[in-house]
Formats: C-alpha cells, structure tokens, sequence
C-alpha cells in the first residue's frame, strides 16, 4: 500500500490496543504475545502492511477519534468499508438501526430453520423442560402423567431414577406458577385422590366442630330454644353435601379430558408456535449476541432471495 498512517498514530494505538485483555491474536502468534511489548510489535506490523486486515481484528475496540485516524487512507475500498461499518455500529443513523433490525430478525429466523431442521430443540419434550407450565395448558393436562415415569426398555435404573428426579422438579415447577396463578387447587398438577380424600377429611373434621361451638353457643345463650335447635338439626344434619357449593364439589379435582389424535397434534403446533415465536423475540435464555453476530447466517437468507427470485421469474413467464 502506497500510504500508510503516521508513525505517531500507529505508535498510539499499538499502544493502547497491547494493554488490553483478550484482545485476538492468531494461534501462530500467541506464544510470541504474552507481554504488551510483544503485542504492541505484532500490532505495528500488521498495521504498517495490512490495515482492511488490521480494522477487521480490532477495529471493533477502537474509538470515534481513532477511526478518524484513517480518513487519509479511504481511498481504498476496503478500508472505507470497514470504516463505515464500525461507524455505524459506534454511531448508527435511523437507518442504520433499521437495516441492523432487520438483519438480526433474518439472522434469527435462519437459526431457527437451522434447529426445526435439527428437531432436537423444537421436540415436545425439549420445549416442555424449557416452559412446563405452558406446556400443561397445551397438552400436559390431556396426557397421562405416568407414563413420564415409568422404567423404558432398555433404560438403566440410574437413568430412570434420574429421568423421575427430573420431572419431579418439572412438576414443582408447574405448580409453584400455578400457586402464583392463584389456580383452584383441585386443578393442580398431580393432585390425586388421597389428597382429595385428605382434604375431604379435614373439612368435615373443621365443619363438625364449627357445628358444635355453635350449638353450645346457642344452648349457653339462650336454653329456651333449645328443642327448636334440635328440630333445626334434625331437619338439616351435618351432611356436606346438603350446599349446592360444597367444598367437595369446589375441589373435586377435574377428570382428564380425552382429546382425539387431531386435537394433540393442533394443541401440539400452536404451542411449538408460541415456543418458536419466543425464540425469535430473544425470550429464549440463549446468548443471541452469537446468533446476531453471524454473518454465515446471511447466506441462508441469500439463497432464499435467489430461490423466490427464480419462482417470480417462471410465474412471470
């Protein structure tokens, strides 16, 4: 290259870039940077002979005013490049942030084709593990729950155990939002009969003393009254079924509606739909900086305009 920086820039930016932690370096040169004074020497040569090669490595750590430093030298396409492009991420214009907008949702969505291809992390079971709840209101309360825990053909008991540990602590999961949700308790999930039955117990067992400290409050109160009392009694016993609204009634837990094999698969798509949509939206937990970063992603979207290219062409034609 015919023009190169000054020797007094160059000078200052090895200098502030070799004081950096975890600033790259190629595998052949790491053993030869492990001082600033090395690093600093490997980074006034690469700047003297390569600069598109030197603002490619680290041009994404250097400033406003150092990026300046480099006007003389935009001439050259790929130096202006790269100027404009760290420039526009340092300081993006309206539009600069629009077309990134739109490159990250394209970058996503070709991961995303990327794992419904792969079907691991889109399966019932991998999405269920990563939103239980949502999955029981799809299809975890149509399904039978055993089934979750019982031993599979060739499964060593270790993994069984394992697996059964693991959708316990799914289950718990499900009804601590479910407890948040403020969700009838005969509707949680697991709840069987001899909970029910428990409870049945212990509402008789409060009802009937609640019935006798009435009864002695009315005897102690007022003793004329009390064969009307008894014919009272006598006329509605302690029977919990006598309400319309019995606690039994309010807490009798709900049968497992059967869904026909059409109905699952719909239930199935629209809660791989929401799953796929969280995804796109960044709601998934994944570091999405290496998803929105990777330009090898833009290819997906390039054959994709090529392909609907080649459609328009033969439906024009």
């Amino acid at each position: 290259m015919a023009e190169t920086l000054s020797n007094q820039s160059m000078e200052k930016l090895s200098e502030r870039l070799s004081v950096l932690d975890n600033l790259y370096f190629p595998r052949a040169h790491q053993s030869s940077a492990s001082t600033p004074s090395q690093r600093k020497s490997l980074l006034l040569d690469l700047l003297s002979r390569d600069v598109p090669l030197f603002l490619e490595r680290y041009g994404t750590q250097l400033t406003s005013d150092e990026l300046n430093e480099f006007e003389t030298l935009k001439y050259d396409y790929e130096i202006n490049w790269h100027l404009n492009h760290l420039r526009s991420v340092i300081s993006p214009t309206q539009e600069d942030l629009k077309s990134r907008s739109v490159k990250i949702k394209n970058r996503r969505r070709a991961y995303l084709d990327k794992l419904l291809s792969d079907g691991q992390y889109f399966s019932e079971d991998a999405m269920r593990e990563r939103e239980p709840y949502l999955h029981h209101e799809y299809l975890g309360k149509f399904q039978d729950p055993s089934g979750r825990s019982m031993a599979r053909p060739g499964e060593r008991w270790s993994e069984t155990l394992m697996r059964q540990s693991e959708e316990a602590a799914l289950v718990k999961k499900i009804r601590d939002e479910q407890q948040r949700r403020g969700v009838a308790q005969s509707d949680w999930v697991g709840f069987d009969a001899q909970e029910l039955e428990n409870m049945q117990e212990e509402e008789e067992e409060e009802e009937e003393t609640e019935e006798e400290e009435e009864e002695e409050d009315e005897e102690e109160q007022d003793k004329d009254e009390k064969d009307m009392s008894t014919n009272r009694q006598e006329a509605h016993p302690n029977n919990p079924d006598a309400s319309d609204d019995t606690p039994s009634e309010r807490r009798r837990p709900a049968m497992m509606d059967s869904l026909s094999t059409e109905e699952m698969q719909e239930r199935l798509d629209q809660f791989a739909y929401i799953m796929q949509e969280k995804f796109l939206l960044g709601e998934d937990g994944l570091d999405y900086s290496k998803i929105d970063e990777d330009e090898t992603l833009d290819d997906h979207w390039m054959k994709e305009a090529n392909y609907d290219a080649e459609e328009k062409y033969f439906d024009d034609d």
